[in-house]
């Protein structure tokens, strides 16, 4: 009798507390595709314009940018590291495009400078972290402000417009009423997921960001490998900064501000650590659609524009706590 009152409560207590840890896995697993479909819900009910067409293709053309950046963010992320430079990044490679196309110089090599130079800031930022050892936030916060400095030099702080718009068509247009950018964004992200999840250069990411040390002992080329991630970074950004400038048929070298807190805030919705060791492209993309779920909403809503950075860093304060919360 004292065997079964001492048994009872221990299987009580077992079953109670495998129910909290299911449901625990579940909104791990889940829980930002729950957050959008129900954002997506209250939207449909506040306004009578977000669920047409015209809007929803708004909004995947709007998260297209911000998807390709986080999807640099998320190789960084994963790996331990943060790039705060990536706003700059897309502002120079911009105004590198819409130069080489204000000379007629050919859109080929226009997109082929701007990848290559995004390419370069991001190799810049990881040749900075591994041979300086210098932390990635100080590194990512200089060359964010540096620059930011060259993209206002190279055209004395006036933006480059009146593009060709039938020439950018190619990047800016729509394919079967489907914009080409978001096309763009969306092939991408399959590139980097298998890259990610199938590739060396995924598994050492992720080692390198769940731990340094180890992966070291284990042979890996930490240094090399940090300089590949941020590389990738940048190339994102350059691609980034192809697709907008295509969009604006012009390139403005205060672009781009503030994109690193909308990457940052996407990655991290999504699912990847902000200790890094952990990241997933399908999460980044779930992420970067809650974003522009969220501005197109603030939008519709007539949410004025300093409203709306309000609740933007409310949402990464709160995607940074529920990372927190899931480690525990």
């Amino acid at each position: 009798m004292t065997t079964e009152n001492i048994e009872a409560p221990v299987r009580t207590e077992t079953s109670g507390t495998s129910t909290l840890s299911w449901l625990g896995q579940l909104l791990a697993r889940y829980g930002i595709v729950l957050a959008f479909l129900a954002l997506c819900l209250v939207l449909s009910f506040l306004s009578p314009y977000f669920l047409t067409t015209k809007n929803l293709l708004n909004v995947l053309l709007q998260a297209s940018i911000n998807l390709v950046i986080a999807i640099g963010m998320t190789f960084v992320i994963t790996s331990g590291g943060i790039d705060l430079s990536v706003g700059s990044i897309v502002a120079v490679a911009g105004m590198v495009m819409a130069d080489v196309v204000s000379r007629d110089m050919g859109l080929g090599l226009a997109v082929f400078l701007a990848l290559l130079v995004g390419t370069l800031c991001g190799w810049l930022n990881g040749m900075l972290i591994t041979r300086l050892r210098l932390p990635p936030f100080i590194v990512t916060l200089g060359t964010m402000s540096m620059l930011r400095g060259v993209a206002l030099i190279y055209n004395d702080g006036k933006p480059l417009y009146g593009l060709p718009q039938k020439d950018l068509k190619v990047i800016s247009g729509d394919l079967a009423s489907i914009p080409i950018p978001v096309i763009i964004a969306l092939v991408v992200a399959l590139l980097a997921h298998f890259v990610l999840r199938n590739t060396v250069i995924g598994e050492y990411t992720t080692a390198i960001g769940g731990n340094e040390e180890t992966a070291r002992l284990s042979g890996i080329d930490v240094r090399r490998f940090k300089v590949i991630i941020y590389s990738i970074s940048g190339l994102m950004c350059g691609l980034a900064g192809v697709i907008l400038t295509a969009r604006l048929s012009a390139a403005e070298p205060i672009a781009g501000v503030m994109y690193e807190l909308d990457a940052i805030a996407a990655t991290v919705m999504g699912g990847t650590s902000l200790t890094g060791g952990e990241g997933t492209v399908f999460g980044t993309i779930i992420g970067a659609l809650l974003m522009g779920v969220l501005r197109n909403g603030l939008n519709l809503l007539n949410i004025q524009s300093y409203y709306q950075q309000l609740v933007i860093g409310g949402v990464i304060v709160l995607a940074v706590a529920v990372d927190k919360l899931r480690k525990r």
